[in-house]
């Protein structure tokens, strides 16, 4: 299977990345058990299939010791030269405190070493706290730690616009911000994708499907009780659909996206992933993979089919309409973490 070359977007100067991404939050614990070794299979699957890009975190489980099991598995069928195909982004969340020098290294060092690399390819940071400006600080080692080659580009995690507009104000070299964004949560369009079109900054995107809820699988559905949201995607993504309109809103929804996806012969989950690659300043989609558990190579190709139109907007506009302004009830991207 070979994806088309629609499939790829230059996230810099250097390497470019699959669209859609493969996301690692999924093998952490809270989606079900992951067997090593299946996982690992399944990976190589991804990448042969065009899913090169893996996005992942330091709080993933074992997320980077799966990258580092791969890799070398991947270099012993393949060769070294090969492992160049293959981009891995994680993320160094820490808790607060004191962001010293040392402090920073040794973090972005157990990453090193976990996932096999000499540089990471992408370390997107994350903070808790606005109110401690200490994040600064972790940035600006950050930025000479990839000034010293141990990290390729740096990016964010969950900031809002304000929070990054005050970063790179201090200069510090920020390639992508990833946030939340999906049909039903559209505050990046507010003023995160502005700023970042102006700032040569682009997005990487999750909750695009609202962890499987947005899909043919739901579409007449009842409304799911508690016991029914087996992942904690299902429960964090459900609790979104409750806030931007509730489940009534979200069949309307799904219907109208069901008549869009049976126009262009794809899935439902295809047209929502399509819609967020199309907008401005999106770079990549990153779609979680339960490794091992269930794949979705196949439904994921098709997203790269699907033109939107005109008309097919249209159908979906007056739904979004009705629902509550999420800006207003929760806050720009990553306000919901803080």
């Amino acid at each position: 299977m070979t994806l088309p070359e629609a499939s790829r977007f230059p996230f810099t100067a250097d390497f470019s990345i699959c669209r859609i991404l493969n996301g690692m939050w999924q093998v952490s614990g809270a989606h079900g058990a992951i067997d090593p070794a299946r996982a690992v299979a399944a990976m190589e699957a991804y990448h042969h299939a065009g899913f090169t890009t893996w996005d992942l975190a330091d709080h993933y489980g074992p997320a980077e010791d799966l990258i580092g099991n791969f890799r070398r598995e991947f270099a012993a069928r393949h060769g070294e030269a090969r492992l160049a195909e293959i981009q891995a982004f994680t993320k160094w969340v820490p808790p607060p405190g004191a962001m010293t020098r040392r402090v920073v290294e040794e973090a972005i060092g157990v990453s090193l070493r976990r996932m096999g690399v000499d540089r990471l390819d992408l370390l997107q940071f994350h903070w808790w706290d606005y109110r401690d400006a200490r994040y600064l600080d972790a940035l600006g080692h950050l930025a000479d730690l990839q000034n010293e080659g141990k990290i390729r580009h740096l990016a964010l995690t969950n900031f809002d616009t304000e929070r990054l507009a005050i970063i790179t104000g201090h200069g510090i070299p920020i390639v992508s911000n990833q946030v939340q964004y999906s049909l039903i949560d559209r505050r990046p369009a507010a003023k995160m994708a502005a700023f970042c079109a102006g700032h040569g900054i682009t997005l990487l995107t999750y909750g695009t499907l609202l962890g499987g809820l947005l899909s043919d699988k739901y579409l007449g559905h009842p409304e799911p009780s508690r016991g029914e949201l087996t992942t904690a995607s299902l429960q964090k993504y459900k609790q979104m659909i409750d806030a931007w309109g509730g489940w009534a809103l979200f069949q309307e929804l799904l219907a109208a996206l069901k008549r869009v996806a049976d126009k262009h012969a794809v899935s439902i989950a295809n047209v929502g992933v399509r819609y967020v690659l199309d907008r401005p300043a999106v770079a990549g989609v990153i779609v979680g993979a339960r490794l091992g558990i269930a794949e979705h190579i196949a439904d994921n190709t098709r997203t790269f089919e699907v033109a939107l139109d005109a008309e097919d907007l249209a159908a979906i506009g007056p739904i979004l309409a009705k629902s509550r302004d999420l800006m207003r009830s929760i806050g720009d991207c990553g306000d919901e973490y803080r």
